[in-house]
C-alpha cells in the first residue's frame, strides 16, 4: 500500500482483469513481487490459486488480497478501484495451510506438489479405480472401488469436495475431508473427517490395468502407484478479505445454501 506497504499487482489475461489492472496502475504505486510486502490479484478463483501456487514455488508467500474479475469469485473480494489503501488496512486475515502430495508413479518417478483446495485421485479409463486407503499407517479401507477419492482442506471443502457430496469444513477447524468420488464399493461409505495432522496414504491396487492419476489442484501426475497426503504447515498462506466478505463466514453460510 502506497505509504504503508509495498504492493505488487497480478492480473489474469482476461480483458476485464487487464482493464482493471490498468486502472489500478494509474491510481497507485506498485513494485515487483520480489520487493513487495502484499499482493493484489485480479481475476477469478482459478487465477488466485495460480498466484498462490506461484508464490509457493518461489518460496515467498506474500499476503494476497484478491478482487473478483472472474465468474464465481468465492475466494475473492468485490472489485473496486476506490479506497484500496483503506480496504487493505481494514482487511481480515485468514491463514490457509496447503496440502502436500507425495506421488510415486508405476515407473518409480517421485513428484511432490502442493494443493490449496484438494488432492484428487481419478481413474484414467472407463474401468473403476481400486484403491487401498491408510490413515497414519493403518489400513482403513482395504479396497475402495470408485471413480476416485479426494482429500480437501477447509478452504477447498466447498469446491470439488462439496460436488462429490463431501462435508463443508469450518475454516479454522484443523480438519480435512476424505471423500470418495462415485463409490461402488463399499456402497455405504460416504467419507471421513480427519484431523489435519493425519497422514493419508493411497495405494493403487491394479495400477496397470486400472490406471489412476493424482491431481493437486490443477496439476496432474498420471499413472500413480501410491500417493501420500499431509497438511504442510511450513508453507502457510495468508489471504486478506474485506470484513463483510470474510472467507470463514462464506464457508459457514454455504452449509445453509439451497
Amino acid at each position: 500500500m502506497s505509504g504503508e506497504h509495498k504492493l505488487a499487482l497480478a492480473a489474469s489475461p482476461s480483458p476485464q482483469a487487464q482493464e482493471a489492472a490498468n486502472e489500478l496502475r494509474r491510481r497507485y504505486e506498485w513494485v515487483s513481487p520480489g520487493e513487495a510486502e502484499l499482493m493484489v490479484a485480479l481475476g477469478g478463483d482459478g487465477f488466485l490459486l495460480q498466484t498462490l501456487h506461484t508464490m509457493l514455488d518461489r518460496h515467498r508467500a506474500l499476503p494476497v488480497f484478491g478482487m473478483n474479475l472472474g465468474t464465481v469469485g468465492f475466494l475473492m473480494n468485490e472489485w473496486s478501484p476506490d479506497l484500496l489503501e483503506n480496504r487493505l488496512l481494514a482487511a481480515k486475515t485468514i491463514k490457509v495451510a496447503p496440502l502436500r502430495m507425495e506421488a510415486v508413479t508405476i515407473e518409480g518417478e517421485k513428484m511432490s506438489l502442493a494443493a490449496i483446495n484438494e488432492v484428487s485421485l481419478l481413474r484414467e479409463t472407463r474401468q473403476t479405480a481400486w484403491i487401498e486407503v491408510s490413515v497414519d499407517d493403518r489400513v482403513v479401507l482395504a479396497e475402495l472401488v470408485a471413480d476416485g477419492v479426494l482429500v480437501a482442506t477447509p478452504a477447498g471443502s466447498t469446491a470439488y469436495n462439496f460436488s462429490a457430496h463431501g462435508p463443508i469444513l469450518p475454516l479454522e477447524s484443523n480438519l480435512v475431508a476424505l471423500t470418495p468420488i462415485s463409490p461402488f464399493r463399499p456402497r455405504r461409505w460416504r467419507g471421513a473427517i480427519l484431523r489435519d495432522n493425519t497422514r493419508i496414504r493411497f495405494r493403487v491396487l491394479d495400477p496397470v490395468k486400472r490406471p489412476v492419476s493424482a491431481v493437486a489442484d490443477q496439476r496432474e501426475v498420471r499413472d500413480v502407484a501410491s500417493v501420500d497426503v499431509t497438511v504442510d504447515r511450513s508453507n502457510t498462506l495468508t489471504l486478506l478479505f474485506d470484513p463483510e466478505h470474510a472467507l470463514d463466514d462464506r464457508i459457514a453460510m454455504e452449509q445453509f445454501a439451497i
